[in-house]
């Protein structure tokens, strides 16, 4: 089995663009140790410690449905609830290795896996 450098994610909401379109299907690769120490030379995160994850963000996400570019004017135009999960995918793919989180189910009380990339954008 090879060594996942990317994941598919969902996003809950999607990017609208400027025509109207949502964008919700992307890809994130894991991230280089350049990609967490460049952004800080960032005179915006310099000014602002919290656009830290816009610049890191716009970094590692590499596909969001059909746009060329993920700039981080993508990354900003985000609804807050795609961000907290791009925030969260980026951490559990970097600092675990997969997008596989472990839930209970509330009503049997079964432990499954579930793939964070994709359960959660299919709500």
């Amino acid at each position: 089995m090879a060594f996942q450098t990317e994941f598919k994610f969902v996003l809950p909401k999607g990017y609208v663009d400027k025509d109207g379109n949502v964008h919700r299907e992307g890809v994130m690769r894991l991230a280089t140790a350049r990609d967490e120490i460049l952004p800080l030379q960032d005179y915006r995160v310099q000014s602002n410690r919290a656009y830290l994850v816009i610049i890191l963000l716009s970094r590692v996400v590499t596909k969001l449905g059909t746009l060329n570019a993920i700039t981080s004017n993508v990354i900003e135009a985000l609804f807050s609830a795609d961000l907290a999960y791009l925030q969260e995918f980026y951490r559990k793919v970097n600092e675990e290795g997969t997008s596989m989180v472990k839930v209970t189910c509330p009503s049997c009380g079964h432990n499954h896996e579930i793939d964070l990339g994709i359960a959660l954008g299919e709500s």
